[in-house]
């Protein structure tokens, strides 16, 4: 019964054109075989394309539109990197207000590689410890993170990770964060 730990949670995924596969598809599986279930959520219904590092990845399938997609209705949230997508997601009002959501709500929210952008975009990372993807972690220091240079890193609810190599360490976060629910010290970015 163990490996149903996760039965009845619900994870959103959070992605647009250009997403890093393996970091939608690795914790995406980690959470459905916990027993989970799992949402991709993007600007439009119809199909997202994948990268696989510099190369064109799979495409898939979204099943609800930021527009009808709302974060009552999930446990979790998960925002995948690569080049382009956070990128994407992180100039989208919608996007922005959806992950927010979250954090007001106290649930968890999961972010890897370049996905911490969409956190700073949307105010979330000041006063926090983070990590991300190496180019990226000045950028989460700007933006008030406290940033440590490890495979993953949790804070009250905000698990982040720096690239494919700490999937490993990450989705056994994930799991394991999604299965303890909400998080009181799960809370907004504070000022400096």
């Amino acid at each position: 019964m163990s490996n149903q730990r996760a039965e009845g949670r619900k994870l959103a995924i959070l992605a647009a054109d250009g997403f890093e596969q393996i970091e939608l598809t690795s914790p995406k599986e980690a959470i459905e075989a916990a027993g989970g279930d799992t949402k991709i959520v993007s600007i439009e219904k119809g199909f997202i394309h994948a990268n696989k590092h510099r190369e064109h990845g799979d495409s898939f399938h979204v099943d609800m539109s930021l527009e009808e997609a709302k974060a009552d209705d999930f446990d979790a949230l998960l925002i995948p990197g690569g080049l382009f997508s956070p990128d994407t997601l992180r100039t989208n009002d919608r996007a922005k207000d959806f992950v927010s959501k979250f954090f007001e709500q106290k649930k968890p929210v999961f972010a890897i590689c370049h996905g911490p952008q969409v956190l700073i975009s949307a105010n979330l990372v000041n006063g926090r410890e983070v990590t991300g993807f190496p180019a990226i972690q000045q950028d989460l220091r700007n933006a008030g993170g406290k940033v440590k240079d490890q495979s993953v890193v949790v804070d009250g609810g905000l698990v982040t990770s720096r690239s494919p190599d700490d999937l490993g360490d990450f989705n056994a976060k994930i799991v394991e964060e999604i299965c303890e629910g909400k998080h009181a010290r799960q809370r907004e970015s504070v000022t400096a």
